[in-house]
């Protein structure tokens, strides 16, 4: 285990510490603030009715938060890049460390690509002319650059990707309930839409748990913040912050959001055809809200794929570190960026953005389809390291005091964690079965993720006969964040 430690020095060494606590807070946010809300919102709502998003969305909310505070307080104690896959090797089982790192990497790769096709969809609304590969290229050039600049560049240009979201959403909610109480001039429209044709709950419980799928996708991002504790300045402080601040505020533009829209448009009306954030921007009058939208999903887009270029190749990063990849993918420039795990994670996302151009899309479907269950396993791996985690230091008598950051409601927290995941794994593909028919290809689409993710974990098990790491035999370190500053100079 020597070995590994050094490993892990050697990790911080060599990343440097550069991204500040208001980094943190908007990579955290900005992940989760999407398409998600300022386009799928629409149809959830039409799907289970205001009420019945409100439920889902709460419910995905609670597993959300003890996630993030079970990855808190591992990247407090470990702040390392990578952390999951890291977390993973040490506390459970190497196999599922190897597994869990090369699930998020290919995860991450593949949405980056995706970004790349929904932007060149998008800048066809003002140059519906020219060739949608030429701006998936300029795109994927941009992402590249910021990522190869530093840490830091990559953490200011998501800052600001964010905050145009941030800001939008903020405005939307003002001028939501200004036009619910009657303010912005005419009359209130009040909450009267609440209850119209069966509102608020609508579908009953099966329509509640399709949109608990749906809402699930929708806080894909959070545990961005585990992936670059090992580049916070101060993770003892800015991690334990940006948590507690991040989530809270996620809740509020997702739960008003959809007590907004739900007030303003009756759930019979809301869709996917026109974002609702359009719709409520005209009907107070902003004009071109339309071109105004496009421009802040652009944005999200954009900044989706920036952090999906972060990711996957700090989770390379950490791997080749901990020997689970090419050694060379472990290499950093004179900025501390791995800029060989950059650069595989840039030729497998555009040789993907090309195939769902030019292949009718449809190896690039099923591309996306496999990718698509990696975030929920990547959010299965953090509650179970968590729980493993508590149980060997307790086992080992540690110091709880050491612990800076303590999750709430252990042993609890992650169990909940645990079970809500396991729903939205298992349950991807119910809306593929009914009575008399089953749609064979998209239920084996829901699930192709699942089998790839166990065939990894089983070969590598097979392999290098490991097993599961006893209560006991669990090693824990600390580097002090004094000791962290001079590493880096």
């Amino acid at each position: 285990m020597s070995n590994s430690n050094s490993q892990i020095e050697g990790n911080n060494q060599e990343l440097k510490r550069s991204l500040k606590a208001r980094h943190l807070n908007m990579i955290a946010l900005g992940g989760s603030i999407g398409t998600g809300i300022f386009v799928a919102l629409g149809a959830t709502i039409n799907q289970a009715g205001p009420g019945g998003a409100l439920v889902a969305y709460g419910c995905i909310a609670v597993m959300v938060y003890f996630l993030i505070t079970s990855l808190g307080e591992m990247a407090t104690f470990m702040p390392v890049s990578g952390s999951f896959s890291v977390y993973a090797t040490k506390f459970v089982d190497p196999a599922l460390g190897f597994a869990l790192g090369w699930n998020y990497w290919y995860n991450w790769a593949i949405t980056v690509a995706a970004e790349l096709v929904a932007g060149s969809l998008l800048m066809k609304f003002w140059f519906p002319n020219v060739p949608a590969v030429l701006w998936s290229a300029i795109f994927l050039v941009i992402i590249v650059a910021l990522n190869i600049l530093s840490a830091k560049s990559y953490g200011e240009s998501e800052f600001w990707f964010a905050g145009i979201k941030v800001v939008t959403v903020i405005i939307f909610l003002v001028i939501g309930v200004a036009t619910i109480l009657g303010i912005l001039g005419g009359n209130a429209v009040g909450f009267k839409n609440f209850t119209v044709d069966g509102a608020p709950f609508v579908g009953g419980f099966k329509s509640i748990f399709m949109i608990f799928l749906i809402a699930g996708f929708s806080f894909q991002g959070t545990e961005l913040i585990g992936v670059a504790a090992g580049e916070s300045e101060n993770p003892e402080k800015t991690i334990p912050k940006a948590i507690n601040s991040v989530f809270w505020r996620i809740l509020i533009f997702y739960i008003g959001t959809i007590f907004v829209v739900g007030a303003i448009i009756p759930y019979t009306q809301a869709g996917v055809d026109t974002s609702p954030f359009t719709l409520i921007f005209e009907k107070a009058g902003i004009a071109a809200a339309a071109s105004l939208m496009n421009a802040v999903i652009l944005t999200s887009v954009l900044s989706c794929g920036n952090s999906g270029m972060y990711a996957s190749s700090r989770m390379l990063f950490a791997m080749a570190k901990e020997g689970m990849a090419p050694k060379w993918l472990g290499k950093v420039n004179s900025k501390g960026v791995p800029i060989n795990a950059v650069l595989l994670t840039t030729l497998v996302a555009a040789a993907c953005f090309l195939t769902g151009i030019y292949a009718e899309s449809t190896v690039y479907v099923w591309l996306v389809a496999a990718s698509g269950l990696a975030g929920f396993v990547a959010w299965l791996g953090i509650a179970l390291c968590h729980f493993r985690f508590r149980r060997a230091y307790v086992a080992q008598k540690q110091d709880m005091s050491k612990l800076k950051y303590k999750a709430k409601l252990f042993p609890i927290g992650p169990i909940i964690a645990l079970a809500l995941c396991s729903i939205v794994v298992l349950g991807q593909g119910v809306s593929y079965i009914e009575a008399e028919n089953i749609d064979w290809g998209g239920l084996i689409s829901s699930y192709i993720g699942l089998p790839l993710f166990l065939g990894i974990w089983i070969v590598y098990k097979l392999k290098y006969k490991t097993k599961v790491v006893k209560l006991e035999d669990v090693e824990f370190y600390n580097v002090e964040p004094q000791e962290l500053e001079e590493s880096v100079g």
